[in-house]
């Protein structure tokens, strides 16, 4: 089931499509739903994207496919006397996109392997989820990816282990984060803005500091657990 919002900006894509063949830009997209910046457009199509509804189209400027129409059911608005209180006494079942079970445990979805190496391409394959506990969670979106590679030993991140990600675009420097590069590649690094320029960080010597133009790195998350299998 979709968020009345997402809803909203799914029905303005496909309407403006229809009507024009041609995707709205992120500005008329942000006044049509009447939101204060584009980042908020930016976590909703991402979010679509995800679940099956549209799809970006590579090397095309505002180009977007829907793939698929939703049910006419929607989430219904909250009152605000159900407004979550950030602290790790709110309810499990209050966690976006997640219900946890009578143990205190949320499955999240593991979309598959992310780099702490070279970047390789991020999987979003929702076949397998994990459990993890609800009260080390925020009220936000979490997901989880299994991590390639050794860049992050140094952080405590070792190959093999599955790291849990909070959905977010922005970070303060020196958060680990998932980087999309490029809207291609995926890796786990240390964020560093250096100027106008973005730098993805490793934990290990080894390893060269990477620096991008803040147009080609997006923000997809920011680490906030940790699974190891002994």
């Amino acid at each position: 089931m979709l968020t009345r919002k997402q809803h909203e900006l799914l029905t303005f894509i496909h309407e403006r499509l229809e009507a024009t063949g041609i995707s709205p830009s992120f500005e008329e997209m942000k006044e049509a739903l009447d939101l204060k910046s584009k980042s908020g457009i930016h976590r909703l199509i991402t979010a679509l994207e995800e679940r099956g509804f549209i799809r970006r189209l590579a090397h095309r400027a505002r180009a977007l496919e829907v793939l698929r129409l939703p049910e006419a059911k929607v989430a219904p608005k909250k009152p605000r006397s159900n407004v979550i209180e950030p602290n790790f006494k709110r309810r499990p079942e209050a966690l976006v996109g997640a219900v946890a079970d009578a143990n205190g445990v949320v499955e999240m979805p593991l979309w598959g392997k992310i780099a702490a190496g070279t970047p390789i391409e991020a999987l979003q394959s929702h076949d397998r989820t994990v459990g993890f506990p609800a009260g080390m969670l925020s009220s936000r979106e979490h997901y989880a990816l299994e991590v390639a590679g050794d860049s992050m030993i140094e952080a405590g991140i070792l190959d093999g282990d599955t790291v849990i990600i909070e959905r977010c675009d922005s970070a303060d420097n020196g958060t680990i984060i998932v980087a999309l590069v490029d809207d291609q590649e995926a890796t786990l690094k240390k964020l560093r803005r250096k100027g106008a320029s973005i730098a993805l960080e490793a934990a290990n010597p080894a390893y060269e500091t990477r620096i991008f133009g803040p147009d080609r790195v997006k923000i997809q998350g920011r680490l906030v657990g940790l699974l190891r299998r002994y």
